[in-house]
């Protein structure tokens, strides 16, 4: 094989670059950022990368250290390069992991990580023979202790393989064992965390030896460390939800460490060890064994959700603010193009499958990730966007109330009274938190309290502290539905008109934190003069507010359709920014909902904002990549509204817009790819005759981002890609011979999508309504898969609410059976559970008892009593 070497002009204008990269002016850097990005085309970029890191000794440490980074983000490229660029790039990594500087020797580190998961363990052996035998030295076994702790974290289904015959986690998983006695605590933390990423997983490597890691867990439990203990809390979560029976016979000994670690002064290990509450109530078949815990339980967590005084250092939310101009570091980073695609499921105050609220902010895998995106009521700990105690204690609390509703009520109801009448703040708005987040599953027990609790909630929209004010902003919205019954007269004059006019008030509030909290509460039902303080808050919003109050004019959007009518602030708005400022992308964010509110009405405005949408193209100035998501997300919102109207617009497009929306899908950013797969699904409801010629090339790169075990930041480019392709099957048509290509390239990546246990729902839901589609369009040649995916495909679904989407699925399900009967007989009870057709569903239900009247009466008389009353009283069997 040849060697790779470096060509010294290529190098010297890598390395010149990487130099100027350390220039703090923001012209400089987007020049610079322009300039790297362009180098990602050079077959051989990795290579160059690699070797400034590894081979370049006489270079600051700084400039090779930003090598290494580079390398670590396009360490994709690496499965397009040639066999010599790609060896070499391996081996300099490798190199660089001994190099004598401890920086040189993290940004190795990181980029072995991120080559282990592109490349897969199975494809370099090698490296992952180094890292085990580096356990065994001294002097290295902490940095290969460090990688492996990251790769497990980021891919350990990849890592639980077999290699040449043999499976390395045997090998690895006793190694760690015997590690976790390691005198040195960071070891020690390494061994437990490496351990517990197998759990989720259920590795058959780490659980023929579950009984010695849960010794190892008990052991490690009064470590002196506190990470270890964090990891050990972490542990024990994450065997409670994969292996619950191996905690219950310690049950006891268990809750009693982790209402201890929940109080623990690290709040790292709190957290883990609250986390380990909403995992309990989370889990219907786990209530019997968390209901007597719920007097213990419940007022701990009450305590978790008042802020800390670090909290408050990072708030600084205590003064009356609205006139001071935001400063840039006020400004959160904005993460745009979250448009993912998810389907509503019915309300259900049993459901057995407790969603974690978004409210609070959590990313979870079970979330719709949608899923790694906060929601517009995101409330809590305002200093950051991460996951804490107080966010996770008020998910747990929430999920709690909608396990045991009137049960939590009663152990809360005398703490919750101290609380909302103490004489300190805190604690007055903690149990404010706590009202909000019990509402969804307390009201029946909370509604006798509400004459006295909603007086009490819109009075304290005066309280001096800015924080109570906000907080009771967001709680009040909670109980929105309460307040605007139409129950008399009198009800509305004393909660309805009150809240409305409080919540009003608060969106002029002179703080920036209420404002905040405020934008975000639904206020359609009193749209005219919601509509009337927005206009004026368009004057009265800094920066950072406005940014909110954009967000806001969506949500409105969302909420009263047609019925909006700001465009003339947002004109305004519009007519004076530049393309180049910042403040540019939310507003087209904002526009890509009123665009779909209003529908036909927006034709006026079409094309200028379309063309001013359109120029963010990755093609001729390679754009930001927010400003190329937003811009996406408008086009969508676009082809949403205006439909087939749209169609001469995209036809006079120079180049191409379809075109360019190809390369769109191949981008390196995933939430670039995101939006453009969700454009795909947009164009296809709307202007599919202007889709079809480029589908050949689009399809093709939809059915690469169909993976079963995405990462973390390709979940929601791989949900739009999973809805956007039953989108595009349904238009082609029943049995076109175009689309039958795709069928079996798509089946086979959808179906381990939808029986992948650690799979969110939403990627679930999304895989099976487009199965369902492609069923019906092709039922042929998806009907004998059928047996395969019939169970879960009916898991996936049952609880989505009635609409469009749902029936199209539905019905290519029926058809599937219909075409391939025997294939539903292992899952007849999940069928009948998720059943809603009813015309077609009884002609198939009736077939199926005509055809073996015993057999059919031996199966329903299993069945749970709710769904054989359903079959007789629905559907006539």
């Amino acid at each position: 094989m040849a060697i790779w070497n470096p060509q010294p002009a290529g190098l010297q204008e890598i390395l010149q670059t990487i130099r100027d990269s350390t220039d703090t002016q923001n012209k400089v850097q987007r020049a610079i950022t322009h300039k790297l990005n362009s180098f990602t085309r050079v077959p051989d970029y990795i290579a160059y990368l690699a070797y400034i890191l590894a081979a370049l000794p006489q270079e600051e440490d700084q400039i090779r250290t930003i090598a290494g980074y580079l390398l670590k983000n396009n360490a994709h490229l690496i499965l397009k390069a040639s066999p010599e660029v790609a060896e070499y790039t391996k081996s300099a990594v490798l190199s660089a992991f001994n190099d004598s500087s401890a920086l040189i020797r993290t940004a190795a580190g990181q980029d072995i990580v991120a080559f282990l998961g592109v490349l897969e363990p199975r494809n370099w052996p090698d490296c992952l023979e180094q890292l085990v035998t580096m356990l065994d030295d001294p002097n290295r076994q902490e940095a290969a202790f460090s990688v492996f702790e990251k790769a497990c974290e980021d891919f350990p289904r990849k890592l639980d393989i077999e290699i040449n015959g043999t499976r390395p986690l045997d090998f690895m998983i006793p190694k760690f064992l015997m590690l976790s006695e390691h005198p040195s605590p960071k070891m020690r933390s390494h061994a437990v965390a490496c351990l517990s990423y197998f759990v989720p997983i259920t590795s058959q490597s780490l659980f023929a030896h579950i009984d010695t890691f849960i010794a190892c867990l008990f052991k490690r439990a009064s470590d002196e460390d506190a990470s270890v203990r964090r990891h050990v809390c972490q542990a024990l979560v994450l065997l409670l939800a994969a292996r619950p029976e191996k905690l219950m016979p310690e049950m006891t000994n268990v809750a009693e460490y982790m209402l201890y670690s929940t109080k623990d002064k690290n709040e790292s290990v709190a957290l883990e060890a609250c986390e380990f509450w909403l995992t309990f109530a989370e889990d219907p078949d786990l209530a019997p064994y968390l209901h007597p815990l719920l007097g213990r339980v419940a007022p701990v967590l009450l305590d978790c959700m008042i802020y800390g005084e670090d909290d408050l250092l990072w708030l600084e939310g205590d003064t009356e603010d609205t006139n001071v101009p935001d400063k840039e570091t006020d400004i959160k980073p904005r993460h745009y193009g979250a448009k993912s695609h998810g389907l509503e499921r019915e309300a259900n105050d049993n459901s057995e499958d407790v969603t974690k609220r978004g409210v609070y902010g959590q990313e979870t895998i079970d979330d719709d990730e949608d899923d790694y995106d906060l929601d517009d009521e995101d409330f809590a700990d305002e200093m950051s966007t991460e996951w804490n105690l107080r966010k996770c204690a008020a998910a747990a609390l929430d999920v709690l109330a909608v396990r045991f509703g009137a049960d939590l009520m009663n152990v809360l109801l005398a703490p919750l009274k101290d609380k909302l009448w103490s004489a300190e703040w805190l604690d007055r708005e903690s149990a404010i938190l706590a009202l909000g987040a019990m509402a969804e599953g307390c009201i029946d027990s909370i509604e006798e309290h509400l004459k006295i609790l909603i007086p009490y909630l819109i009075n304290t929209l005066n309280d001096p502290k800015p924080l109570v004010r906000s907080i009771t902003c967001w709680t009040l919205g909670r109980y929105a539905s309460w307040c605007t019954q139409p129950i008399s007269e009198e009800h509305k004059t004393q909660y309805f008109i009150p809240t409305m006019e409080g919540l009003l008030r608060m969106v002029l509030d002179d703080n920036k934190r209420v404002q905040e909290a405020d934008a975000g509460v639904e206020l359609a039902p009193y749209l005219e003069p919601v509509l009337r303080n927005l206009v004026f808050a368009f004057d009265k919003y800094q920066h950072k507010n406005m940014l909110i109050l954009y967000d806001a004019v969506g949500t409105l959007a969302d909420a009263v359709g047609r019925a909006l009518s700001l465009m003339p602030p947002l004109t305004a708005r519009w007519n004076k920014l530049q393309d180049d400022e910042d403040d540019l992308i939310p507003l087209l964010e904002c526009l890509a909902s009123v665009t779909i509110a209003m529908g036909p009405g927006f034709v006026p405005y079409a094309p200028l904002v379309f063309q001013r949408s359109y120029q963010q193209n990755p093609d001729l100035d390679e754009p930001d990549k927010s400003f190329l998501v937003v811009s996406l997300d408008l086009l969508s919102g676009l082809a949403q509204g205006m439909g087939s109207t749209l169609d001469p617009l995209i036809s006079q497009t120079q180049p191409n817009l379809l075109s360019l929306l190809t390369v769109c899908l191949k981008h390196p950013q995933a939430s670039v790819r995101q939006s453009a797969y969700a454009l795909v699904g947009d164009l296809a409801m709307g202007c599919f005759s202007l889709l079809r010629p480029h589908l050949a090339a689009i399809m093709a790169e939809l059915i690469l981002q169909l993976d079963p075990e995405p990462k973390v930041e390709f979940i929601s480019a791989c949900n739009n890609a999973a809805w956007s392709v039953g989108e595009v099957a349904l238009r082609y048509g029943r049995d076109d011979p175009e689309f039958q290509q795709w069928v079996n390239p798509l089946i086979a990546r959808l179906i381990p999508i939808l029986l992948h246990p650690k799979a969110p729902r939403s990627l679930h839901e999304n895989a099976a309504v487009s199965i369902g589609r492609i069923g019906l369009m092709h039922p042929a040649l998806v009907a004998p898969h059928l047996p395969e995916f019939a169970q879960a495909w009916c898991q996936a679904l049952y609880e989505i609410r009635d609409n469009e989407e749902k029936d199209s699925a539905f019905r290519g399900l029926c058809t599937l059976v219909q075409t391939n009967p025997a294939g539903i007989a292992k899952s007849l009870l999940w069928f009948c559970n998720a059943i809603e057709l009813n015309a077609m569903f009884q002609q198939l239900l009736t077939g199926f008892r005509n055809h073996d009247v015993a057999g059919w009466q031996a199966q329903v008389a299993i069945f749970p009593p709710a769904i054989q009353e359903r079959l007789a009283v629905r559907y006539g069997v």
